[in-house]
């Protein structure tokens, strides 16, 4: 297993060899910076770290200024640790490497995207949970159509029940979108598409894990 880190552009569609639409996500998929190799003799497991995105120097601490300095790498926005690799692919990575999509991925291949949905803030049962509301607008429920309604018995259990669908914070949860399929890949733009939707807003940052 492999896996790169990259951001959702957002989405569009391209036709396939039969000339039928197909429906896909645009992921700007690197480069990936490796910043340090993790060895399971030296930190007890095994795992690559990648980075992804410059940004300015200006806005990177000494430490980490110093951790990255030391990898040979630019200062990186986003810094992951990523366990997918297999060993022997482990050993070839060296401080300072850069990965793109090519050198991962193919047209063709099975992925899971890992991602976070979009925040929706504070949000009622009807919105979170597709709650009905209370019903048609009779006997004096002029503003109760939206209500939950009761959310327990009253004598026993004296209580409300954990896990009572109510409403609460929504989305902003981390997503793995399995089994899509790349089908193109843009090496002069760092670009893949998969077919299918994937969680998160635009810019948000994905992890592309090869099945």
């Amino acid at each position: 297993m492999s896996a790169l880190l990259g951001k959702k552009v957002g989405m569009t569609g391209v036709f396939d060899a039969e000339g039928q639409y197909v429906p896909v996500t645009v992921v700007q998929l690197g480069p990936n910076y490796v910043a340090q190799v993790k060895t399971k003799d030296i930190d007890g497991y095994d795992a690559v770290q990648l980075g992804f995105e410059e940004k300015s120097e200006r806005n990177v601490t000494k430490p980490e200024a110093g951790h990255l300095d030391k990898a040979g790498v630019p200062s990186l926005r986003y810094i992951k640790e990523v366990d997918s690799f297999d060993a022997e692919r482990l050993a070839s990575f060296k401080p300072g490497a850069v990965l793109k999509a090519e050198d991962v991925f193919h047209e063709g291949d099975t992925v899971h995207v890992v991602s976070t949905s979009k925040g929706r803030g504070f949000q009622g049962v009807v919105k979170r949970h597709h709650f009905g509301g209370v019903g048609q607008q009779t006997h004096g429920q002029s503003d109760r159509q939206r209500a939950p309604g009761s959310i327990g018995a009253s004598s026993y259990p004296s209580r409300v029940f954990k896990g009572q669908r109510m409403g609460g914070r929504m989305g902003g949860n981390r997503i793995t979108t399995r089994n899509l399929t790349i089908v193109r890949i843009l090496p002069e733009q760092n670009l893949i598409m998969i077919k299918g939707s994937i969680a998160g807003a635009k810019n948000q940052l994905v992890q592309v894990v090869k099945g």
